[in-house]
């Protein structure tokens, strides 16, 4: 891959937008160069008054991994719990319904842009896990879209455990709109929502989506703050360094028991 290579795909056509995560040495992960060129996709596709709709995908086997952890050092802890926050708020800022299609690994980091988006469709391949917990983390920042929105129990367990679910139970607690049982059907169930879109109006469409994000809103005014400083506290602390470190060496971490 050479660095004139975007990372992000943007097209744009039948009035939809879609940006096409396609960075595969790094899994997709949150880069502040991927996220800012997500930041720019939306920009554009907000702009566009012929667009009804943004479709967030992916290419390869993972939708997104979570955090770059190559970029969680630095002199200051917060900017990147911080850049987190600023991209999934401007999904749900976006004056255009933004529809996550996932059909690959979505990871930490990575659930935060799926709760972020108004819908989020889910093919046989995809897999989910709030990974945070076993490198000695915690879903701090990508809880401000998904707290309104997940079932609390559900909410517990999966934050607690870090166990992998699949399509069918994202779609039962909430992380999803719809799983579908087929690369094929996730096509079908993607270009009925589209078609539905593409007859709201502009100005229908922008604020039944306001409506609908009150409590997502809310969210991000009442605790991003001491969200992003709980994520610098926990990325800077002894236990997630050795975490950290442990995954990238493929190895246990010491208080594996």
């Amino acid at each position: 891959m050479t660095s004139a290579e975007p990372l992000v795909r943007v097209t744009t056509a039948d009035a939809v937008t879609t940006l096409t995560l396609d960075s595969p040495h790094n899994r997709n992960a949150l880069s502040s160069r991927l996220m800012s060129e997500l930041h720019a996709g939306l920009a554009l596709a907000a702009a566009d008054r012929d667009v009804r709709a943004v479709v967030l995908t992916h290419t390869g086997k993972v939708f997104c991994a979570g955090a770059d952890l190559s970029e969680a050092t630095g002199a200051d802890p917060t900017v990147g719990p911080r850049g987190l926050v600023e991209l999934q708020k401007a999904i749900v800022d976006c004056v255009k319904p933004v529809i996550a299609v996932v059909d690959g690994h979505a990871r930490a980091g990575g659930l935060g842009l799926i709760g972020a988006a108004d819908l989020a469709v889910a093919g046989p391949a995809a897999t989910f896990a709030f990974t945070e917990v076993r490198l000695g983390l915690a879903p701090a920042v990508i809880s401000l879209p998904l707290r309104p929105k997940l079932e609390p129990r559900a909410a517990s367990r999966y934050y607690l455990t870090g166990e992998v679910f699949d399509a069918a139970e994202a779609a039962r607690i909430g992380l999803i709109t719809q799983a579908a049982e087929s690369t094929e059907d996730t096509g079908v169930v993607l270009k009925g929502l589209l078609d539905a879109l593409r007859q709201g109006s502009p100005q229908g469409l922008a604020e039944s989506k306001r409506l609908a994000n009150a409590e997502v809103v809310r969210s991000f005014q009442r605790d991003a703050d001491e969200l992003v400083q709980l994520s610098a506290r926990l990325f800077g602390s002894a236990e997630a360094q050795e975490g950290m470190r442990a995954f990238l060496e493929k190895r246990p971490a010491a208080w594996v028991r």
